[in-house]
């Protein structure tokens, strides 16, 4: 039996929700229905896609593989449709497009190979920078449109921005972590613990605002510009991080397993999403970068 178009729909839902619940009460339909489709999948492709527990579910190793084909296979189907709903795809153009170092591999990655896809005789150049500057670059019109974190963004009179992806601070433990199999932790539990902080973005801000919300000064073992380097020195215990759910990976390249898990209280989010001029004439490329953006959220959703 061939897996479904559906059953991938679901897949995709439980991995980003965690639990059977989330998943099914986002797609509005029943649990039962959304652990049906798990269980057809996991029998067709003879793989264990998620480790069960009383709190919910863990991607296995194979399900994050699996993971990857599932959201590509859901994007091209959309963009199957939109070729036949669309007679721009053979049109030419330039997309002068800026993106922040935080989602340039985690959002604008596949946005970009689908639009390359969607639209193959537009000539696209991008360039990777801080919000700043790129909202600076956004208001001279020297780009079209930026891919960043607009929940800091500073001039907002002068440009407008429309939501992609919302993603809320989690904290990321190692396998052998004392807190690991706690039912609830606070910010007061890690507040002594040796912190691993990435300085992209507004990240290394916000860290600091949680810590100093309850009095306690961050213990910071190590900074660094780069994800994988916070994976691999989360994964081998030498501390904690605090990061936004987009950028979690249950392993670091080393192959060794982080946990991800919520903490209580007030917790800000991260907003990713387009941004550009207000009240500019967008060029059509940068129109249709917009449009598949949208239908790009509505498959995740």
């Amino acid at each position: 039996m061939a897996f479904t178009i559906r059953q991938l729909q679901f897949f995709v839902a439980v991995a980003e929700q965690g639990t059977v619940s989330g998943a099914a009460q986002n797609l509005s339909i029943s649990q039962s229905s959304v652990t049906e489709a798990i269980k057809e999948l996991e029998s067709d492709l003879g793989v264990e896609l998620f480790e069960r527990h009383p709190r919910g579910l863990n991607i296995t190793h194979k399900g994050h593989q699996f993971l990857r084909h599932a959201t590509k296979i859901l994007a091209d189907v959309s963009d199957a449709r939109r070729s036949f709903s669309s007679e721009q795809a053979a049109a030419g153009g330039r997309l002068q497009l800026g993106v922040t170092s935080l989602v340039a591999g985690y959002v604008l990655s596949d946005l970009l190979a689908r639009y390359r896809r969607a639209y193959p005789g537009v000539e696209v150049s991008a360039i990777e920078d801080n919000g700043d500057y790129l909202e600076h670059l956004l208001v001279g019109g020297k780009l079209d449109i930026a891919v960043m974190v607009t929940s800091n963004l500073r001039d907002r009179t002068a440009l407008q921005s429309e939501i992609l992806e919302v993603s809320a601070y989690r904290l990321w433990i190692p396998l052998s972590h004392r807190l690991v199999s706690a039912d609830i932790i606070s910010i007061g539990d890690i507040a002594s613990e040796p912190l691993i902080m990435l300085t992209v973005d507004e990240i290394e801000e916000n860290t600091g605002k949680l810590l100093s919300a309850i009095g306690a000064r961050p213990h910071v073992a190590f900074r660094t510009r780069s994800v994988e380097a916070v994976r691999s020195l989360v994964a081998t215990g030498a501390g904690v991080a605090l990061l936004p759910d987009l950028v979690y990976r249950p392993w670091s390249l080393e192959g060794d397993r982080i946990e991800s898990r919520d903490i209580s209280g007030s917790l800000p989010v991260v907003q990713v999403g387009t941004v550009w001029r207000r009240g500019s004439g967008l060029p059509q490329a940068a129109r249709d970068f917009i449009g598949l953006a949208q239908s790009q959220r509505m498959v995740r959703r």
